[in-house]
């Protein structure tokens, strides 16, 4: 065999076995340099905003769909009353989910800075799990994400009309404010179900590109 063509094999072959112990040992991500876990969960991050951004994204997957405060909105309904028995809930309902569709239009820069500012290197523990990077961004940044979030949430909610919907709906109604029905209740609520929702879709990104790590590669090999 030719010694250009022998070359070209090993390569080929080194390729091969690095990515399957990068598949068979999801750990060995944090030793990758520069793609490595900031690779990683920046790409995850990147993918769940993508798709929650989409419009009605949030209220189509019942397993993120951003619910009014108290017990799931029905402490919210019973308050309600009339108002809900017009469908007014379930219009405010859908309001509060294409806000936190336009928050995770925007939230890129964000998620993005704080994973930039973590030190990965800390948790060789929580990278060897199949969603462990995003498990680490949440316990390690999530006060700070809430924080920044939170501000791009109260914007959506204005500009979708939702605070307008909650005004309408709690004329006349002092129980409101005793189950969270605020405008800053509400908001509250909202980028706490946001942020869950992004992780949730977080986890599952990170799981499918730890299950097709070339893209990981690249430049590495």
């Amino acid at each position: 065999m030719h010694g250009d063509a022998m070359m070209a094999r090993r390569t080929v072959l080194a390729g091969a076995a690095a990515m399957a112990a990068l598949a068979q040992a999801p750990w060995t991500l944090a030793k990758l340099p520069g793609g490595g876990v900031k690779g990683l969960i920046g790409g995850a991050s990147d993918g769940a905003l993508d798709k929650l951004a989409q419009p009605g994204a949030f209220y189509r997957d019942i397993a993120v769909r951003i619910l009014l405060p108290g017990a799931g909105g029905k402490l919210a309904s019973k308050l309600f009353g009339v108002g809900d028995k017009l469908g007014l809930t379930t219009n405010l309902t859908r309001s509060l989910n294409d806000a936190g569709g336009q928050a995770a239009g925007e939230a890129k820069p964000i998620f993005r800075a704080a994973i930039d500012n973590l030190r990965w290197s800390d948790a060789p523990a929580l990278v060897s799990k199949t969603d462990g990077a995003t498990r680490y961004l949440q316990s390690s940044a999530g006060g700070v994400l809430y924080t920044k979030v939170s501000p791009l949430i109260g914007s959506a909610l204005e500009n979708v009309g939702a605070y307008r919907q909650l005004d309408q709906l709690a004329k006349g109604n002092t129980l409101m404010a005793s189950a969270g029905l605020t405008r800053d209740g509400l908001t509250k609520s909202v980028t706490e179900q946001a942020l869950k929702g992004i992780f949730h879709y977080m986890a599952g990104e990170e799981a499918a590109l730890r299950r097709n790590p070339a893209g990981l590669l690249k430049g590495v090999l």
